[in-house]
């Protein structure tokens, strides 16, 4: 592989700027004035330089995207939406090989390096979604993970633990690999929050993997379950692999309580993912980030029977996650940055990640001043790079 040098940047954190040389797909070099005989050399005076973007929760399996529009046909309410996607999954044919690449594409044309999509698993689906996934993944250079989601129940739709198991038992290897179980609701949908807590927590153990829980559940019930979730990883060890996704229960409880909660996941290295989509409940990110729990973000469906909303832009994404946070001065606007960034990474538990010497060339360029310039402008990207390969430029 040539050497390339990306010259005149300014790496986002770092106190200037400086030349950043890639050398077999890593940062090898960061400093001003390199001198890299041989190297192809990339002009990028100025400009900020960001580790790759981090899509850290949507549904590719359900992903619309790149087909004839789609009037959107379901309720407001959860098992409205559910029904529908139910209802209307093999008409549209989901999933789709094509349209899942095309999004895929798409992310990475916008600077997305990593991903994880909750994948649905159930009796009248199989695994055929995890297979979509998989297919697609292994045309796009971006790192597909998949968590084996039950997004039609667990507990309430016999059958579907054992595909959880199966899809796990497949393995995280290769593109698109799953190397997570999904939870749902497990008082709001499955009525028996200690069993499905029991059912995929000893899945996780099991096979090693990571945990991601949908928890749409608000008030004091979420918030209950939000500290069954926090004493389970604190026993099992699974600090680092466990990621509560949407926590609405958060942005309904007090501030007194809500920090208690913050303070717990921090100790027991639960992250918290959101999407910051319509008007749903928050989380708060500034109080999160405080106490030290990780925060990331994604987009949740992407023109799907979800909703009809959705690009594939985490730099757009992080911008609503920021405004819907109320947050006006740059520190805070950057946190939003930090989510799409730094906090998805975490929370996938991607290695060798970031800005630094040694780390994986994962990176995307952009021309903003500052991380709350790119987020509130989302400007074009000027360069993306992946495993040191350029990609767009």
């Amino acid at each position: 592989m040539t050497d390339v040098l990306l010259r005149g940047g300014r790496p986002w954190g770092q106190a200037g700027p400086a030349d950043l040389l890639i050398r077999d797909g890593v940062i090898h070099r960061s400093a001003p004035a390199l001198d890299a005989p041989g190297a192809r050399v990339i002009d990028i005076t100025g400009q900020l330089v960001l580790p790759g973007l981090v899509e850290a929760h949507c549904h590719l399996d359900k992903t619309l995207y790149g087909g004839a529009w789609v009037p959107h046909s379901a309720d407001d309410t959860l098992s409205g939406r559910i029904g529908n996607d139910l209802a209307r999954r093999a008409e549209l044919g989901i999933p789709s090989v094509a349209r899942i690449v095309t999004l895929l594409e798409r992310m990475s044309a916008h600077g997305t390096v990593a991903v994880r999509t909750h994948t649905d698993i159930d009796p009248a689906a199989g695994l055929r979604g995890v297979e979509a996934v998989r297919a697609a993944a292994a045309q796009v250079p971006v790192d597909v993970r998949q968590v084996a989601f039950p997004q039609h129940g667990l507990l309430t739709n016999p059958g579907t633990a054992e595909l959880l198991e199966d899809a796990l038992a497949g393995g995280s290897s290769g593109p698109g690999g799953v190397d997570a179980v999904g939870g749902l609701d497990p008082a709001g949908i499955d009525r028996d929050p200690v069993r499905h807590l029991d059912l995929i927590f000893g899945l996780a153990e099991r096979h090693g993997a990571h945990l991601d829980i949908h928890l749409h559940d608000g008030g004091s019930l979420g918030a209950w379950e939000l500290e069954l979730i926090t004493e389970r990883t604190r026993v099992l060890g699974l600090g680092g692999r466990v990621t509560v996704s949407h926590a609405y229960a958060l942005g309904q409880i007090d501030d007194a309580h809500a920090g208690r909660l913050a303070d717990g996941f921090a100790a027991a290295g639960v992250a918290v993912a959101t999407a910051a989509v319509y008007s749903f409940p928050l989380p708060p990110v500034k109080r999160l980030r405080a106490a030290g729990v990780t925060v990331a973000c994604g987009h949740d469906g992407i023109r799907d029977l979800w909703g009809p909303y959705g690009s594939g832009d985490m730099l757009e994404r992080a911008m609503h996650l920021a405004y819907r946070s109320t947050f006006r001065g740059d520190a805070d606007i950057e946190l939003a940055l930090e989510a799409a960034t730094y906090g998805g990474a975490r929370a996938l538990g991607l290695a060798g990640y970031g800005l630094a010497e040694g780390d994986r060339a994962d990176l995307v360029v952009v021309p903003a001043g500052g991380g709350a310039e790119a987020v509130v402008v989302h400007p074009p990207r000027t360069l993306v790079m992946k495993d040191g390969a350029v990609l767009h430029n």
